[in-house]
């Protein structure tokens, strides 16, 4: 793998750049659409190739239960598995970890409001009533499977043996995910275990003599020690390229991606895990961002949201049952340039597949081709007044 930068936002530390893989290219910043299961839920390869994705991400815990990163390693690896042609990556498993653990039953996301007392996490592991299907220790963790009640045990080296099956291009360093509401004392201590960790997944994957790149990732949380102490170190273990984990707070979540990019290396990649609303794009790239994954476009596709330039609309409202003109004037995508929001609107209300698909196609549309239009207004040297054109439209 191989990564340049092109460009620079002036005083800031957003780049444009190119990311060079054994599967094709990447140009940088970039959404990475998710596919959870080998698939973007709804959507063919074609469908999203056509959208000008350039690499999708995998999930490393669902293929793993189902069907098993052995099938898809004799299947030739990720992206043949599912007919993908272009560059590939998948995670650590680390998220789910966390919304199978601690999280688990709270409703916990990557992105929340920290001003809720609902969601503090109370003692971990004390309370044997909680439930909770996954239970962290010294050198690994436990879990049962959502699938089947199965008990399966993974360590750090055995999600990069998993990850080397699943053969993408980009895989990543096994990681604690901590909420930003966890108390000082448990942030250092998943920290340390996720450095501790992180060191044995390098050790095993350079063993393997693989052409995978590896990228490490920083946690730590809301404190600005600790994130600082975390790519710090995370930086020193030769990685290469970087993830910038943990679950946000919406009120300061650009605080922890500056602080991390300020310090991590410039001629490495780095990648923020499950973010990807158009106004933090904006801001990820602004703090040195260059690839982006997040359920969120498809998610919000199958269900009714649609992304507009002037903000999100639930399709299921009464005034969309027969409007007739485009959704989102300008917007040239399969879905815009073929149908009407009346016609969506009809396919949501009646249940049919293709509602979601639709859906889909707009919101992945919309978000590559925003990300894309970010990156060329960072190669014009226009970045920060498309911002401020795109923020005006879009809160109104």
């Amino acid at each position: 793998m191989q990564f340049k930068v092109e460009k620079k936002i002036k005083d800031k530390l957003g780049r444009a750049g190119v990311l060079t893989t054994a599967h094709g290219v990447v140009h940088t910043p970039a959404f990475v659409p998710v596919a959870t299961k080998a698939a973007v839920k709804a959507l063919t390869p074609e469908m999203v190739r056509d959208l000008g994705v350039e690499i999708v991400l995998g999930n490393t815990y669902h293929l793993y239960l189902q069907p098993g990163d052995e099938v898809v390693r004799d299947a030739g690896g990720i992206g043949k598995f599912m007919g993908w042609r272009g560059p590939t990556m998948t995670d650590s498993g680390g998220f789910q970890v966390f919304s199978l653990g601690a999280a688990y039953g709270k409703g916990i996301s990557k992105v929340l409001e920290v001003t809720d007392p609902s969601l503090m996490i109370p003692e971990r592991f004390d309370d044997s009533d909680a439930p909770r299907l996954a239970k962290i220790g010294a050198d690994g963790v436990s879990f049962k499977s959502h699938l089947d009640g199965s008990i399966h045990y993974i360590t750090p080296e055995k999600s990069i043996e998993i990850q080397h099956n699943l053969g993408a291009d980009i895989i990543f360093a096994f990681d604690e995910c901590v909420s930003p509401m966890e108390e000082t004392k448990y942030q250092e201590e998943a920290l340390e275990r996720t450095h501790r960790w992180a060191e044995r997944c390098s050790v095993l994957h350079k063993s393997k003599n693989s052409q995978q790149a590896l990228f490490g990732i920083v946690q730590g949380g809301r404190d600005e020690k600790l994130r600082k102490q975390s790519a710090k170190i995370i930086s020193g273990m030769g990685f290469d390229g970087f993830g910038i984990g943990g679950s946000f707070a919406k009120e300061d979540m650009q605080d922890p991606v500056r602080w991390v990019s300020e310090i991590l290396p410039e001629e490495k990649p780095r990648h923020i895990l499950g973010i990807g609303e158009p106004e933090d794009l904006f801001m990820g790239v602004e703090n040195g961002v260059d690839l982006f994954d997040c359920v969120a476009p498809t998610r919000n596709g199958r269900n009714g949201t649609l992304y507009t330039k002037r903000g999100k609309v639930n399709i299921m409202n009464a005034k969309y049952t027969t409007m007739r003109d485009s959704l989102d004037p300008g917007c040239s995508c399969y879905f815009c340039s073929n149908f009407t929001p009346s016609y969506l609107a009809h396919l949501f209300r009646g249940k049919e597949m293709l509602a979601g698909t639709l859906g889909s196609i707009h919101n992945l549309y919309f978000i590559v081709n925003l990300v894309k239009n970010i990156r060329q207004s960072i190669l014009d040297g226009s970045f920060l007044e498309f911002k401020k054109e795109f923020a005006i439209l879009y809160r109104n």
